[in-house]
């Protein structure tokens, strides 16, 4: 997407302790390059790997690190500081200030400011692989999630410290695109949307699984062209295989029932889009130890359950229920008629219907054909790749709910 709405924007910046410090400076850089003004604040571990000096000459401002000014202080500097940005950045965001700002401290300037601010706040983790993966980091991630925290990585990579694996920092380019993605302003701003994606996986046993080919690209393309219209996007996400958008709040579950939980706990919305290719059906009980082969060739045998449906318990819904209710048919034949009367058996508002025979390539390919089914009928879209396909739907999303 472009930076154009960053010009004039002031960018509170966080630099935090930790070698993905030295990526701030050309963090710096590429803010003003984009046009944004950047206030820095060097925390005190922050200082031991940028010099205050390399990071002021570089903003073109003080740079502020220690809580006790007095002059500051006197006129309530701090909490200027914090409400003066239209966004805080917090780049690299380590182990330490994630656990602090997840537990509510404020016993220094960061901590104190991103306590104070009322502004949005995106953090871009950078940490070992071990310390990444702790379970005290997933709760602090959780935690911050919860409160409406953006996030932008950590990529996966070789470490520093010579590991390889997910906490390295995202590129300053990535960060700035980030940035960029929540200041936005569009014909959906303040509009809340939920996009489901990606495929389910039912367990069967600890090691097997029910799934289909879905690999999750026209679901993150739809939720990365909302975004570009300003959506608060609410991203509800199956085991794809294409990363998830940047920008949008992710919600990463396994199975259909756990998707139709955090569809609900997500609500309420202005749009829900069911991209996801959630799996029909799922074991009346999995196993919970793995089901061997029988010495005699006897094979198990799998009683199976329908799972929820999730389309049509949102657009069923007596109160509460969104404004647009789009759902997704993938067909092998007879598609037009089959997605049509999937919209009038659910009960939504749209249908996006496409042939998904392995001969199309399209489950799991770059490109998708589709046809928009509506109250007043059906319109056949040309061959198109899926960015494409997501922006159109999108545009037609935002003329809905003008």
């Amino acid at each position: 997407m472009g930076l154009s709405n960053l010009a004039g924007k002031r960018i509170l910046l966080i630099i935090g302790g930790g070698i993905a410090a030295y990526k701030s400076l050309d963090l710096i850089r590429q803010y003003q390059k984009a046009g944004a003004a950047i206030v820095p604040v060097l925390t005190r571990a922050g200082a031991e790997f940028v010099t205050p000096l390399s990071v002021s000459a570089l903003a073109g401002s003080a740079v502020h690190t220690d809580l006790f000014d007095l002059t500051a202080e006197a006129e309530m500097g701090h909490i200027q500081l914090s409400r003066s940005a239209d966004i805080v950045v917090v780049a690299p965001a380590t182990a330490d200030l994630i656990g602090k700002m997840a537990s509510g401290l404020a016993n220094d300037l960061a901590t104190t400011l991103l306590m104070a601010t009322d502004k949005r706040v995106l953090i871009a983790p950078a940490m070992n692989v071990r310390m990444w993966d702790h379970p005290s980091t997933k709760r602090n991630i959780a935690t911050l999630d919860a409160d409406g925290i953006a996030m932008v990585g950590p990529n996966s990579g070789e470490m520093a410290c010579g590991e390889f694996g997910p906490g390295r920092m995202a590129e300053p380019s990535e960060i700035v695109t980030a940035t960029a993605t929540i200041l936005k302003e569009g014909p959906l701003q303040g509009r809340h949307i939920i996009v489901t994606s990606g495929p389910t996986h039912e367990p069967i046993d600890p090691v097997r699984y029910i799934a289909n080919r879905s690999s999750g690209a026209q679901g993150t393309a739809l939720a990365r062209a909302l975004s570009a219209l300003g959506a608060d996007v609410t991203f509800v996400t199956g085991p794809a295989r294409v990363p998830p958008p940047q920008g949008v709040r992710i919600v990463q579950v396994e199975t259909a029932n756990e998707m139709l939980s955090a569809v609900q706990t997500a609500l309420p919305a202005s749009a829900a889009v069911f991209a996801a290719a959630v799996a029909d059906w799922r074991l009346a009980e999995s196993r919970e130890q793995k089901i061997k082969k029988k010495p005699d060739g006897t094979l198990p045998v799998l009683q199976f359950a329908e799972n929820p449906d999730i389309l049509a318990t949102v657009a069923q819904m007596t109160q509460g229920r969104p404004d647009l209710v789009v759902g997704f048919a993938a067909e092998t034949e007879n598609v037009t008629a089959h997605a049509t009367a999937k919209r009038a058996r659910k009960g939504c508002d749209w249908i996006v219907a496409n042939d998904v025979s392995p001969e199309t390539g399209i489950m799991g390919g770059p490109d998708n054909t589709v046809t928009l089914i509506t109250e007043q009928g059906t319109e056949a879209w040309p061959n198109m790749s899926k960015t494409d396909v997501a922006r159109q739907l999108a545009a037609r999303i935002a003329e809905a709910l003008a």
